[in-house]
């Protein structure tokens, strides 16, 4: 994760602080060494590097970026985030004196080039060292000024540089606008909310700075302290409020463009919010922006951030009147990719004003009586609501920015208060809150309190941006009401969900109480939530050839309806069979005519045919999630194309509730299938697309069901969107939409995953679990053995054609009949081999960490350990594996 952002400078106004600036002997012009960037022809930017010293010696590496052309210019300073250098922030740099504007940026104090103690933005130091930086620009020919010593200058940057960006504006008087992004405004309250230390992130900083020797002396005790005790006391918190913004609140009177991240766990929407509060308070204007991004991952928008920040520079230090710097607020909302190249679309959504945290709150009523939850020994093991630091690398970002992933809650360990079905789509965008009477059997208590979004059936909750709210409780052992602020979110909740408050006793990313306790939680209040009826999102405009390309479509359509309504004879129905969704028995079908490929694929052969499909039965119930495994080649598609009448099977025979399969049964209308993707008109919206795909099949509309197939797809609002809008999981949804038009009784889903990022792979199963739920079958292959694993409850594995293993989830994961062997030292393949061949060993795989070995019926742990001993295999430890990867590997090595 890169927290490298922008940072300010200041003026100190306190009379020690001017005594010692007066007295610094920095040399401005001459101090450090110049180096022109050159270039071929004249450039369009020119750039001078600088060291320049400070009052106390240290050493401060700069770069300066001027327009080519002659005249003085406004100027701005950039500053970086924490555990980066001036070099993070060159791009904008030079695009900002590209735009006109002369740019000064610098590496902080312990940073890139520049010496000295890191001071977490210290008005004596950092601070201070930015007042310099604008009187050395004071000087500069090229620098516009509003008079003597007083240069036109603003400032930007983002997280450690956002801050110093803030300080800089209360601390000096000569700043004149200011844009800061995902910054804290209360640096004790970013790492000690409600006071319960943030000790993941905290620790963070440490690591990204160096390690504790490299920051001021004051810091670095004040950390080892508060991190030993696991509870933060007054003297950290002041040393951290005087380093932060909110000491200068008062002071802070520049138009100031506030941009803050919706995925941040380190600098959630509440410090910018109180930002916002206090520099308007001042007389200021004030512009807010939540963006996609954070510290914790997902879309920084730094594009679009970045030309807003010129706009408001232009306005600002240029005074351009015409210069449009945005609505008062701004956030931005999922929408979906770009149909020409695939990329995610962001939406945003505006307001003429900002609406605060609270703005149209609703009462949502929560049901639960009295609720008791045990704070653990060592407060271990602690519930997850995000990976903290972690976050904002790959996936995990990806998955936090989006709220979704990694949410875990444990039994025992956490209260819960749900509401009932929203009646309609409800978005929250601001705090929710709530009142509980807390009493705990120690005197202190330290809760986590957050809201969760529960879809219906067995879809798992979906924590809004991974975000969690501490609050410590003082005096919990005689009772105590608390009020809780939920984190602040933008976030849509579809009608048919419910809400449910969490409160936790433990969390990853915080320190709390180690002692056992008991803490007993009561609801006071309803949860309300805001609602910001002021903020709208533009709907997107549709090209005009949209109106003749449906009739088109249609046109296409029913040209193609005859073909696909073929029907051909069958034999009679089994009635014993009518309610069972699915039976194969002895299934097989050989390619005769295309030898090469199935043999390169791995397929059996008999008598120089290949085979796809060998002797393959077994037999699906309703309400079930079947999983159809199997490598490359094993026959799986075949299968569901046989399954769907596409093609003829050479033997065997499938029945679907108790009716044979042949291309064109009518008993085919009650299974809805989803095979290597589905095409759409982009054009058209979802809803649109699935009304035409209806129409052709020539079946009445009322028996599409459509409303009801869409409201477990789970599209919501998406459905009147053209689909050229939407992403690559909400194009699979609604293809899944598709397939269950008509609700079919067995859903067939080959590779429904395919193109998806983790996410929306969630998404999709909770589709397939949603649409089971009702009593109808789903059969879903995959290659995510993962993703099968959580959501599948039966299994069919396959290997070259044939049956290796069918049953239960649980019993093919928890087979006692496969052992995971770890060992001191790799095994070579020779002893592998000696090892599969072994009395009473069915299979043995080789892992990174050891042996898998699959035992043969009477074949027993101990007689295994016996023999491994006599081979000289370096056994460390021995167990029944736990995992469906280990399982299939096993199985499938193990087949003939």
């Amino acid at each position: 994760m890169d927290l490298r952002l922008p940072g300010l400078r200041g003026l100190l106004r306190r009379p020690r602080r001017l005594l010692a600036a007066g007295a610094a002997v920095v040399v401005l012009a001459g101090a450090g060494t110049w180096a022109a960037v050159a270039s071929d022809g004249p450039p369009p930017v020119r750039r001078a590097d600088q060291v320049m010293t400070m009052g106390d010696g240290v050493r401060i590496d700069t770069s300066y970026f001027t327009p080519a052309g002659a005249g003085r210019h406004p100027a701005v300073l950039i500053g970086h985030g924490f555990g980066g250098s001036k070099d993070d922030v060159r791009q904008q740099a030079e695009d900002l004196a590209g735009d006109g504007y002369a740019v000064l940026t610098w590496s902080a104090r312990g940073f890139g080039g520049s010496t000295g103690k890191i001071g977490l933005n210290d008005p004596e130091a950092e601070v201070a060292d930015v007042s310099r930086l604008i009187d050395w620009l004071a000087k500069r020919p090229e620098v516009e000024l509003d008079e003597p010593g007083d240069p036109r200058v603003g400032m930007a940057g983002a997280s450690y540089g956002g801050a110093i960006s803030l300080l800089a504006a209360g601390y000096d008087h000569r700043v004149d606008a200011i844009a800061p992004a995902i910054t804290y405004w209360n640096l004790a309250d970013a790492l000690f909310p409600n006071g319960v230390l943030k000790k993941l992130w905290a620790g963070w900083f440490i690591s990204a700075g160096g390690g504790c020797g490299r920051f001021e002396p004051a810091l670095c005790r004040m950390y080892e302290r508060v991190a030993e005790s696991g509870k933060p006391d007054a003297e950290a918190r002041r040393l951290l409020e005087e380093r932060s913004p909110s000491a200068v609140a008062d002071r802070i009177k520049v138009p100031a463009l506030l941009v803050q991240g919706q995925s941040d766990s380190l600098f959630p929407l509440g410090q910018a919010d109180a930002a916002a509060k206090a520099i308007r308070a001042n007389g200021a204007p004030v512009d807010v922006d939540w963006i996609a991004g954070g510290h914790d991952g997902g879309d920084k928008e730094t594009g679009r951030v970045q030309a807003r920040v010129k706009t408001w520079f232009d306005r600002h230090l240029k005074n351009d009147r015409s210069a449009d710097t945005g609505p008062a607020f701004r956030v931005t909302r999922t929408g979906g990719v770009d149909s020409t190249d695939g990329r995610a679309l962001l939406r945003g959504a505006s307001g003429s004003a900002y609406p605060g945290l609270e703005s149209g709150q609703r009462s949502i009523t929560l049901s639960g009586g009295e609720r008791r939850l045990e704070n653990p020994a060592g407060a271990n093991p602690p519930a997850v609501s995000s990976l903290p630091v972690l976050g904002g690398s790959g996936s995990l970002g990806r998955l936090s920015s989006l709220g979704v992933g990694v949410s875990l809650d444990f039994p025992g360990q956490y209260a819960k208060f749900d509401s009932a079905p929203l009646g309609g789509d409800l978005r929250i965008t601001g705090s929710p809150t709530a009142t509980v009477h807390v009493t705990s059997t120690s005197d202190d208590a330290v809760l986590f309190a957050k809201v969760y979004d529960v879809g219906p059936g067995t879809a798992r909750p979906v924590l809004p941006a991974q975000l969690v709210s501490p609050v410590r409780v003082e005096g919990a052992g005689t009772g105590k009401d608390v009020t809780l602020t939920l984190p602040a979110i933008d976030h849509e909740v579809r009608k048919g969900h419910r809400l449910r408050l969490v409160l936790a006793s433990t969390d990853l990313g915080y320190a709390s109480p180690t002692a056992p306790a008991t803490y007993t939680v009561t609801l006071k209040s309803d949860l309300k939530v805001p609602t910001a009826p002021g903020v709208t999102t533009a709907a997107a405009p549709l090209p005009t050839w949209v109106w003749w390309l449906p009739l088109a479509g249609a046109v296409v359509a029913l040209a193609l309806l005859p073909a696909t309504r073929r029907r051909t004879a069958a034999p009679a129905p089994d009635p014993e069979l009518a309610d069972v969704p699915l039976v194969i028995t002895g299934l097989s079908k050989r390619y005769a005519k295309s030898a090469d490929l199935p043999q390169a694929l791995g397929f059996a052969r008999a008598g120089g045919t290949p085979i796809a499909v060998r002797d393959l039965s077994f037999r699906v119930e309703k309400g079930q999630v079947l999983g159809l495994l199997g490598p490359n080649g094993a026959g799986k598609t075949t299968t569901l194309r046989m399954l769907m009448g596409l093609i003829r099977p050479d033997g065997g025979e499938i029945r679907v509730f108790g009716h044979a399969v042949r291309p064109g049964a009518p008993v085919l209308s009650r299974v809805g299938a989803f095979v290597e993707g589905a095409g759409f008109l982009p054009h058209l919206s979802g809803r649109e697309n699935l009304e035409l795909y209806w129409r052709a099949t020539g079946r009445p509309p009322e028996d599409a069901h459509l409303d009801e197939a869409l409201e477990i797809a789970g599209l919501g609002d998406a459905l009147a969107r053209a689909v050229r809008t939407y992403s690559q999981g909400m194009r699979q949804r609604l293809a899944i939409a598709q397939a269950m038009l008509g609700l079919p009784d067995l859903l067939i889903l080959d590779e429904p995953a395919n193109g998806l990022d983790p996410p929306q792979i969630r998404e999709m199963r909770e589709v397939v679990i949603r649409y089971a739920a009702g009593g109808r079958t789903v059969i879903v292959s995959s290659h995510l053995l993962s993703e099968v694993e959580q959501s599948c409850t039966h299994l069919v594995v396959m290997d070259r054609g044939r049956l290796v293993r069918a049953g239960e989830v649980g019993e093919i994961v928890g087979s006692g009949d496969t052992l995971l062997v770890g060992t001191a030292a790799p095994v070579e393949e020779p002893v592998v081999e000696k090892v599969a061949a072994l009395p009473g060993v069915a299979s043995a795989i080789r892992t990174e960490d050891g042996l898998l070995v699959r035992l043969e019926p009477g074949g027993t742990a101990q007689d295994l350990v016996a023999d491994l001993v006599r081979l000289e295999v370096p056994v460390s430890s021995v167990g029944p594996h736990r995992r469906l990867e280990d399982a299939f590997l096993t199985l499938i090595g193990g087949s003939a």
